[in-house]
């Protein structure tokens, strides 16, 4: 079950200083050097420790080399590409989101979502490093789908235990190329059929598991839930709907204000995270190291 800090909200762990953010998820950290954690196993298992715990970390004034940027995410696993956005010639697994004056507004990252469910093997987390943000505006939201599942009523929890649900790169980065190359992206990542609730592999909390990317479920249409065809196509979609609309409630959320060399890190198995489109036309640039998962159970 979902607990507060039983410490104040600063205290010390281990090597750091850690503040919590809110009653429901994320902590900063301070006295560290991200640099040196990349390099130091000890000081690195704390960070995980403490990840696992808040689900997103943040911390403020990290000159970090995108060497040291990779190596810190690598201490979590390898590191996987974007069809879509590329990567940094010079750091492969380093994705640069570079949102300039004038560019064309992003229509993915403002929606609740978890990254890349439409892998096979979702990332298990990201480190994201702010290279230049806004005056105002541009801040991430993150939300605690473990608590959105705790906080689920009893009925809809018994309704969705045993639900599947397909995931779509075409639907959503493919809808916007030419029809060619959309089909080239699902041949490549052809729609994976994941759980609606899965189980964290380390901690074991049941996680509310769909988001925008995904279709649809693939095993609602059950006589024990459909009377007549016609209850299919309202109440398959609207269930899909009302468990992503969990996302939104402001009770399971954290939002972080970026300043140039602010960090984040988070758990993509356990949260979601919204990225705030509120700043053009001023520049948000931004590099990203995916880390790759393990399959949904």
């Amino acid at each position: 079950m979902h607990s507060t800090l039983e410490t104040t909200p600063t205290h010390t762990s281990s090597s750091f200083r850690v503040k919590q953010l809110t009653c429901s998820i994320g902590a900063e950290l301070f006295d560290v050097d991200l640099g040196q954690v990349s390099r130091d196993a000890r000081q690195f298992a704390q960070l995980r420790q403490l990840l696992l715990q808040h689900k997103v970390l943040f911390f403020r004034d990290q000159n970090l080399s995108r060497a040291e940027h990779v190596s810190l995410a690598e201490r979590f696993g390898s590191l996987e590409d974007h069809p879509a956005l590329g990567c940094h010639p010079e750091h492969p697994g380093l994705v640069q989101i570079y949102r300039d004056s004038g560019s064309e507004p992003e229509h993915y990252e403002n929606a609740f979502h978890c990254d890349a469910t439409w892998r096979e093997n979702p990332p298990m987390g990201a480190v994201l490093r702010c290279i230049e943000a806004p005056e105002v505006g541009g801040d991430t939201i993150w939300v605690n789908m473990a608590l959105a599942y705790e906080r689920l009523p009893e009925h809809v929890k018994d309704q969705i235990t045993d639900l599947r649900a397909r995931h779509s790169i075409e639907a959503s980065f493919g809808a916007a190329m030419p029809d060619e190359r959309r089909r080239e992206l699902h041949d490549r990542f052809p729609d994976p059929e994941h759980p609606v609730v899965r189980t964290h592999p380390e901690t074991g909390e049941k996680i509310l598991f769909t988001n925008s990317f995904t279709t649809h479920l693939v095993n609602y249409h059950t006589p024990a839930r459909i009377r007549y065809g016609i209850d299919f196509a309202p109440g398959s979609s609207n269930l899909l709907n009302y468990l992503n609309s969990q996302a939104a409630i402001p009770e399971y959320q954290v939002r972080w204000r970026w300043t140039p060399n602010s960090v984040a890190i988070w758990d993509n198995r356990s949260t979601q995270h919204y990225a705030v489109q509120d700043y053009g036309p001023a520049v948000r640039r931004m590099e990203r190291a995916g880390i790759v998962g393990d399959k949904p159970f």
